[in-house]
């Protein structure tokens, strides 16, 4: 039986409030509410991270056979992004990875495909992780309604915790939202044409076909997870299918923003953390056409409700004071290096110390037990070598052993940047930068936790690597 064993999200700490872009440029904020603002050191790679992390808690992500990445916004335009993620998952290396993109629909893509290669049989399970960070010009409407977030669904044959009955797809060509291979912001054509002719029509004609396959109507349906571009067109739209208020699965428009490729799925997750045995769902995406799946939410449900998801991660923010902070953290401006920042990347290095510096790897002493980051081949207490295991740190918790407080390195979003060393529970210490924090909140002894972040361009390729971060609520 195929279907959904898992799910897990990730929201980033920072929100805009809609009518500070209001106040900037003028006028009147064009929707109510709040969007979602990933960090200056944030992206869709990472975010992605942070929902399969959730999404695999308590599980040995070793046990599963794929990753499928979705996203319109990839850190890289010729590299596998699956890849990396899977290295930081800590995956073995014989699994099928795959990257979704180009396409608002990426995300349902990517479950299509991990649906149809666990039903195959080419695979037992395969983690499905949707995210996006797209950008609006300024005081667009496009600026207004995108906001970043992701999603991250554990596809397997077996205890699923809610079926996947089936699936319908439409395939249309429509230019009517899409950024070319050089635009840095989304493009739009006129909003009653792309409403009308591309969201409407394809998304009621997928949904529509595949209640009327199923023998089902709007009133058989516990919830209606429907993907929309904006409250009002989304409002329009479910009351053309007959869906009751009640029924209507919220946007997250007003919290988060739409959040492209990943919206249908974090609505899915949503809908999930309320969802109750014997439900039925409908889950409904749009891009180019659109993909429609019909879900049962089975007893076991109710085994993974310790997923921070998409109820944890609102509830853990802080508001970005100033439009200008939204400039910084979405890096549309160009802040000072620093003094003295000096350096160049190497792919080669990379390859070697992938282990601990994307899986967060340290070793274990089996003579003594000792702990140490990064890995050392020879035990600095008991001085045995190449006598040890790696574990990984990264969804270890630690606390703030000591910190520093850096005036002069490049500030991003909360000067100055924190320099600080994490003691494990496990013995390991660990320096790096804090991050999503006020730096005046900061004291010895505060939890922490460890989050995979961009760390610098060098080498003209991206740098991932570990900060920590104070332990968001609902972590516990």
């Amino acid at each position: 039986m195929v279907g959904i064993k898992s799910y897990g999200a990730y929201i980033p700490y920072y929100r805009l409030e809609r009518a500070e872009i209001a106040r900037v440029w003028g006028g009147f904020a064009m929707n109510p509410g709040e969007k979602a603002v990933a960090n200056g050191d944030e992206d869709s790679l990472t975010m992605a991270v942070e929902a399969a992390f959730d999404c695999m808690k308590g599980m040995d992500a070793k046990e599963s056979d794929g990753l499928f990445f979705a996203s319109t916004t990839s850190p890289y335009r010729e590299k596998q992004c699956a890849t990396i993620i899977a290295a930081v998952l800590d995956m073995r290396n014989d699994i099928r990875t795959a990257d979704f993109g180009d396409c608002l629909r990426a995300g349902t893509a990517a479950l299509s495909s991990a649906v149809d290669a666990v039903k195959a049989g080419t695979a037992k399970s395969i983690v499905v992780a949707a995210t996006d960070c797209r950008l609006g010009y300024p005081y667009s409407q496009m600026e207004h309604a995108l906001g970043d977030g992701a999603a991250a669904l554990l596809i397997a044959d077996s205890d699923p915790i809610a079926t996947i009955d089936d699936c319908y797809s439409v395939s249309d060509e429509i230019t009517d939202v899409w950024r070319r291979d050089e635009d840095h912001f989304v493009r739009m054509w006129e909003d009653r044409w792309v409403i009308t002719h591309g969201y409407s029509k394809n998304v009621e004609q997928a949904a529509t076909a595949i209640m009327k396959k199923n023998g089902l109507g709007a009133k058989d349906l516990a919830k209606a997870v429907v993907y929309g571009p904006d409250p009002r067109s989304h409002e329009a739209l479910m009351r053309r299918l007959g869906f009751a208020p009640a029924q209507i699965q919220d946007t997250l428009f007003a919290k988060v923003g739409n959040t492209g490729a990943a919206s249908a799925l974090m609505m899915l997750v949503a809908a999930l953390e309320e969802a109750r045995a014997g439900d039925r769902i409908l889950l409904a995406s749009y891009g180019d056409g659109a993909d429609a799946f019909l879900l049962t939410v089975t007893k076991a449900i109710d085994k993974i409700r310790d997923r921070r998801g998409v109820k944890s991660y609102l509830a853990s923010k802080a508001a970005l004071p100033s439009y200008g902070k939204y400039l910084v953290a979405r890096n549309l401006v160009e802040l000072s290096p620093g003094q003295g920042i000096v350096g160049r990347g190497s792919a080669t290095v990379m390859w070697r110390t992938r282990d601990w510096v994307l899986g967060c790897h340290a070793s274990k002493c089996r003579k003594c037990g000792l702990v140490t980051y990064p890995v050392q081949r020879v035990c600095y207490r008991c001085l045995s070598k190449d006598d040890y295991d790696e574990i990984s740190l990264s969804q270890k918790k630690g606390k703030v052993f000591t910190f520093s407080l850096d005036n002069l390195a490049s500030v991003g979003i909360n000067p100055p940047i924190v320099q600080t060393v994490v003691h494990f529970e496990e013995g390991a210490r660990f320096y790096c930068m804090m991050t999503d924090c006020d730096p005046r909140q900061v004291k010895v002894d505060m939890p922490v936790e460890m989050t995979l972040r961009r760390f610098h361009e060098f080498g003209d390729f991206h740098n991932y690597f570990w900060k920590c971060r104070p332990i968001r609520e609902g972590g516990e």
